[in-house]
């Protein structure tokens, strides 16, 4: 599962001669060619050093990250491949905000959504709606104000060692290829691609070769009238004696049933933005690996398909679901179940039942295990698996933020250390948001102290936190 590292002596070697930048060695031009491979020719790729910490992907945990560095005094740059800031909750059109009842930058965001109105109408701190394109606006501004230099359509594509220490990266975008060094760099990019590139050994899945939670593909629909949905759809705040969550889920998987079409997401859900707008999550793409480009292209073909379908068959049946139309579905498919990057600690399932506690806890986790379907057939029987495991609010300690096998890199977000269960609970957004403020002021002061993140105890990351106003 592990890469082939590259050193600093091969990445310096191979710029001051004028070589291929990549993961594979330098091959001779005059070398025989080989079949089913290019040898890409050589070349020199501009080389920047005017960051603190680097972070790769500006989702959830992303984006907290670089501002809580910023804040923390880093000078911070932030690479993210899509066109906006936070990852699945805008651009993967998430919908809703869970495990998100945290002080620290989660409240502050809070805050400033309702600051705007645009917090879906909600007494509940812990699980909301909100509005995407407003959250576009509001992270850029963020991020701007705290001095993060951010960069858009941008993907990190290669990592480089001085032995064990990651000392550079290179990216992708409209610009070509860049190369960029720091002290501490974050992996926030979801599915571990930093790592797995700098040499990380991984998990993925219940096992080896998975199974792996199915991916979503969401959407943002317009009804025509809203309030003749409630059986339907959730809203931020249910009037007395209206269906549970649980009943609105079963009439729509009965509704979309009744136009002949079973829903490969059989916990299918709407819930109300605003007006006449709603979120769906109403399919699953089984047993597909998120960085095969070829098997996630096919699985967001196929769940846009079938998105279609189900509105069409919807609104085919008229009455409350007349003029039921999609606005737009998310640019990225959502996924639940990437990489699992080893760290130097794994987070467990026993923490979970016991309530771990941690002296070098960076957030405290209260969502249940949410195990989705993870095949086809499953999902006939039943949308999530049950475990039975009753769990108590964990800690996860900073330890599991910190690359065993690679010095100054960090990560946070659903990409740390922790097990298939654990992995379940952990990855919803608003411990991403905690784990991206813990990862962010611990980069920061191994950065501007020239130590490595796992030298930096957590009481003076805590410490600096509090100094900050912004504590977890």
């Amino acid at each position: 599962m592990k890469p082939s590292p590259v050193s600093r002596r091969h990445f310096l070697h191979a710029a001051l001669a004028g070589g291929a930048v990549s993961q594979s060695p330098v091959i001779a031009a005059d070398a025989a060619p080989k079949a089913g491979v290019f040898a890409e020719p050589a070349h020199e790729i501009p080389l920047a050093q005017d960051a603190d910490v680097i972070v790769c992907g500006a989702g959830p945990a992303g984006v907290t990250a670089a501002i809580t560095a910023a804040r923390a005094g880093a000078k911070v740059r932030l690479f993210e491949w899509r066109g906006c800031l936070g990852g699945i909750w805008t651009a993967g059109l998430l919908g809703y905000f869970l495990d998100f009842n945290k002080p620290g930058f989660a409240k502050e965001l809070r805050d400033k959504l309702d600051a705007r109105g645009a917090r879906a109408n909600s007494t509940s701190m812990s699980r909301f709606c909100y509005d995407p394109e407003a959250l576009k606006l509001l992270l850029e501004e963020l991020c701007m104000e705290a001095g993060v230099k951010f960069q858009y359509h941008t993907k990190v594509c290669a990592a480089f060692r001085e032995g064990k220490r990651l000392t550079t990266i290179v990216t992708e975008s409209k610009s070509g290829r860049q190369a960029w060094k720091a002290p501490v760099f974050i992996d926030t990019t979801g599915d571990g691609d930093l790592g797995f590139q700098a040499g990380c050994a991984f998990e993925i899945g219940e096992a080896a070769e998975c199974p792996c939670q199915p991916l979503s593909l969401n959407a943002l629909l317009v009804v025509k009238d809203v309030e003749k949905l409630r059986e339907f759809v959730r809203f931020g705040q249910p009037k007395p004696g209206e269906n549970t969550d649980g009943e609105k889920k079963k009439r729509i998987k009965d509704a979309i049933v009744s136009t002949g079409h079973f829903p490969s997401y059989a916990g299918a859900t709407l819930w109300h933005v605003s007006g006449n707008l709603v979120f769906a999550m109403m399919n699953q793409e089984f047993g597909i690996k998120p960085w095969d480009a070829a098997e996630i292209t096919a699985a967001t073909v196929r769940a846009r398909a079938e998105m279609h379908l189900m509105v069409n068959g919807l609104r085919s049946l008229g009455g409350p679901w007349e003029g039921i139309q999609i606005v737009a579905t998310a640019e990225q498919i959502g996924v639940r179940d990437g990489r699992r990057i080893v760290g130097r600690y794994l987070v467990n399932k026993e923490d979970l039942i016991k309530g771990a506690r941690y002296d070098d806890a960076v957030v405290r986790a209260t969502f249940g295990v949410d195990i989705h379907a993870t095949t086809a057939e499953f999902n006939q029987k039943a949308a999530i698996h049950s475990t039975n495991i009753k769990v108590k609010p964990y800690d996860i300690p900073l330890r599991a933020l910190i690359a065993k096998d690679v010095d100054g890199l960090m990560m946070a977000g659903r990409c740390i250390s922790g097990d298939f269960i654990a992995h379940s609970s952990y990855r919803v957004t608003g411990n991403a948001v905690g784990m991206g403020e813990g990862a962010g002021v611990i980069a920061a002061l191994a950065a501007t102290s020239k130590r490595m993140p796992h030298e930096v105890p957590w009481s003076e990351g805590e410490a600096k936190l509090k100094s900050m106003g912004q504590r977890i």
